[in-house]
């Protein structure tokens, strides 16, 4: 018998009304918003996700440049449902979607057959055609990229800590950041802030403070979400703690030996890429058009053309706004989208009218340069400096899952602070790009 058949017996021994299969691909912000927050008794819900783990990506930069250590950002998605009998977890990977059968195929796993589909699988770094790269310049979007940067960053001052040749030395305490959206101008702060202030007491055959960090962004400013007040606050703020700024110009190779920037060759070693991001394969497993990002084009409710039981969310769905602008890849939009699809399957299933669709409220722009200085717009209150800093710490610890978590990332933060010291220094498991590290 199909597994979304199956009806569960009551206390007496007989049978109820068969519940309804929401199937959820993708334990995100907007797939775990949208399972939390949707509980009925006429459905059941299977998470499938490619990790055992829901990832606090807002902070995952910091798990990279050793502020953090990878538990206070991440939590197994099993532990958030072991009270909710009606959720069940699969570690398992999707192959495809089959819409005629309502069938989600798996990797080395039975399919799962479904009467709802929620996708809501993110994106992943775009490497606009040269995926080439990416093993000499890993993006940021898993735990296993942010261990592999951390890697890379420590592994070059010890190397260069090494090395007699100066060239060699040069290039190994060179680092390049490609992107200067907020996870570009995050990293290369902190990067900055290793070499000036934490090392330099540390090692002896190298002065920490002579590394160069230079952040490229082909656009004409950092921060282009931000208003342009904003941006020239935090290009300062890098300038200030020794971070090279070049903007209006774009990448033209990337290899382990440096990258080319225009005419310009810089070597390097170490190179990170925060330039863009491209959706899943929802749009392909489901052959419904997409937009230049490969987001999938929903209906106002979140739900796909042609197929009023899927809905696409998150990074993975191109939503407009009412002004015609594109809900942005920010966790709070991916969160509200779960919430309301929330909203949306819970109608249906009560016999009532669901909403239309989806009005995204803006939370605001926050960014962080350092540990000292962060800038903060809300639409009308823009605020820069200390006290945009400490609003964006307690933003993100208020958001943090659990009071554990909360509570272990303010004193990592405080530690950090006070000590001039970070607590997640450690070289640890091989590089998943490269067997060189």
């Amino acid at each position: 018998m199909d597994d979304a058949q199956t009806a569960p017996a009551t206390a007496h021994g007989t049978s109820q009304q068969t519940p309804k299969h929401l199937v959820i691909v993708g334990a995100g912000f907007a797939g775990l918003s949208l399972a939390k927050a949707l509980k009925d008794p006429n459905l059941r819900i299977t998470i499938v996700d490619q990790r055992n783990h829901h990832l606090f990506q807002p902070l995952l930069y910091q798990v990279a440049t050793t502020i953090l250590p990878t538990s206070d950002v991440a939590w197994p998605i099993r532990h958030l449902f072991k009270n909710r009998r009606d959720v069940t977890t699969l570690l398992a990977q999707v192959t495809g979607i089959d819409t005629v059968a309502r069938r989600v195929d798996l990797k080395n796993a039975a399919p799962l057959h479904y009467d709802l589909l929620a996708l809501a699988t993110g994106a992943r770094h775009s490497y606009f055609g040269h995926d080439e790269w990416e093993a000499a310049a890993p993006g940021l979007k898993s735990l296993e990229d942010a261990t592999t940067i951390r890697r890379r960053v420590l592994s070059a001052f010890e190397q260069a800590e090494l090395s007699t040749d100066p060239a060699e030395r040069a290039a190994l305490l060179t680092f390049v950041v490609v992107g200067a959206g907020p996870t570009g101008v995050e990293l290369a702060g902190i990067i900055a802030e290793l070499a000036q202030e934490i090392l330099p007491k540390e090692f002896r055959h190298i002065d920490t403070h002579q590394a160069r960090v230079i952040l490229v962004e082909a656009g004409p400013r950092v921060l282009p979400a931000f208003p342009p007040d904003m941006s020239d606050y935090v290009q300062t703020a890098l300038t200030k703690l020794g971070v090279t700024v070049m903007t209006g110009t774009s990448v033209s190779d990337v290899s382990d030996q440096g990258v080319a920037v225009g005419t310009e060759q810089i070597p390097a070693r170490t190179t990170i890429w925060a330039a863009g991001v491209t959706a899943s394969p929802a749009a392909q497993w489901l052959h419904v058009p997409a937009d230049r990002a490969g987001r999938v084009l929903v209906n106002p409710d979140l739900s796909v053309p042609g197929h009023p039981d899927i809905y696409v969310i998150g990074d993975t769905a191109s939503v407009k706004q009412a002004n015609g602008q594109q809900v942005p890849g920010l966790a709070p939009a991916a969160k509200q989208q779960g919430a309301f699809v929330a909203k949306v399957i819970k109608a249906r299933l009560d016999g009532k009218t669901p909403p239309p669709a989806f009005l995204y409220r803006h939370a605001g722009n926050l960014a962080t340069v350092g540990k000292r200085a962060a800038v903060a717009d809300f639409g009308r209150v823009k605020l820069k400096g200390p006290l945009a800093w400490w609003l964006w710490g307690i933003a993100h610890i208020y958001f943090l899952i659990g009071t554990r978590s909360r509570l272990a990332v303010a004193l990592s933060w405080l530690w950090s602070y006070v000590t001039g010291r970070n607590s997640a220094r450690l070289i640890t498991q091989r590089d998943v790009y490269s067997n060189k590290r």
